[in-house]
């Protein structure tokens, strides 16, 4: 399963570089001012070296340290944006005589933010939250394209794949060993994930069962609440913390100190800015997962 997976990776990063190279030689001018409302779509400018070009980011955008002091010298609500402000935001100079970003990308589109800088001549991306490694890659490769950066965002791609593909091929075949995780979102209530967003796609090439997918429904998007009764009743092999407790906290909730996770101590902490994007430095996460579910199958 993990050579197959490791495959599929290399030919969408192969696949898409090479289209986005042969779309450069006819793309429009590369853009001056960019306006960055997504903290992934920041991470991944600056991991390309297209930072010099990016002169605005939301105030969630904290990495890396120069996105962060942007972010403070012009205060953007992704999710309540001034379209006023972000026309005035740009500096002017010889060559980019307007105020107007050249490039704003998006992960959200709140009161129709596209439409109305579309219609003010504004270039306007939007980037979704990605569901999938495949996604994620198409995502840095088209920002490498939109920003004149085809070469490192190709790079970038493919070192990610790279990442992942060696973290999930790290771990050893458990064809009869059940391993079950529970992904904490966020607490009171108890969010999780699914399979079918990003972090769970992940968890299912990896072989580990989601104890979330069994309570999801049409209406929940992938991100479900459980129930303390229910977590408790799924006992999973681990559980991971991409919000904002500790293990010691999860010890002390009531009927947790039973899981068979928290007795064996099998509860990570994750750095939940990373948890909650799928730019750059998701491999990183992916590693420390990857970590874990090695060390519950030795146990067993």
């Amino acid at each position: 399963m993990f050579k197959h997976h490791s495959l599929a990776l290399a030919l969408v990063v192969s696949s898409l570089g090479l289209a986005n190279v042969a779309s450069a030689t006819t793309s429009p001018p590369v853009p001056q001012c960019i306006v960055s409302l997504s903290p992934t779509a920041t991470d991944t400018l600056f991991a390309i070296g297209a930072g010099s070009q990016v002169q605005g980011v939301d105030k969630s955008s904290t990495y890396p340290a120069a996105a962060k002091a942007l972010g403070q010298k012009h205060v953007i609500d992704a999710l309540n944006p001034s379209v006023e402000g972000l026309l005035g935001l740009c500096q002017t100079s010889s060559s980019h005589p307007s105020t107007k970003p050249d490039l704003v990308v998006i992960s959200y589109n709140p009161s129709n933010l596209q439409q109305k800088l579309q219609a003010v001549g504004v270039k306007v991306v939007e980037q979704n939250a990605a569901t999938s490694v495949s996604q994620a890659l198409s995502q840095i490769l088209q920002l490498g394209a939109l920003t004149g950066h085809v070469h490192k965002a190709s790079a970038l791609a493919s070192k990610l794949s790279t990442t992942i593909n060696r973290a999930i091929g790290s771990i050893p075949a458990h064809k009869h060993h059940r391993i079950s995780v529970y992904y904490e979102v966020s607490t009171n209530p108890y969010y999780s994930v699914t399979s079918t967003t990003f972090v769970g796609s992940i968890f299912k090439d990896m072989g580990v069962t989601d104890i979330a997918d069994a309570a999801a429904t049409s209406a929940d998007a992938g991100y479900p609440s459980l129930s303390t009764e229910y977590i408790l009743h799924a006992n999973p092999s681990f559980i991971a913390l991409a919000g904002d407790a500790s293990p010691a906290s999860v010890a002390t909730r009531p009927g947790f100190s039973t899981l068979t996770a928290v007795k064996k101590g099998d509860v990570i902490e994750l750095d939940a800015d990373v948890a909650s994007q799928w730019g750059p430095r998701f491999g990183s996460l992916v590693t420390q997962l990857a970590k874990e579910v090695r060390h519950v199958l030795a146990q067993k």
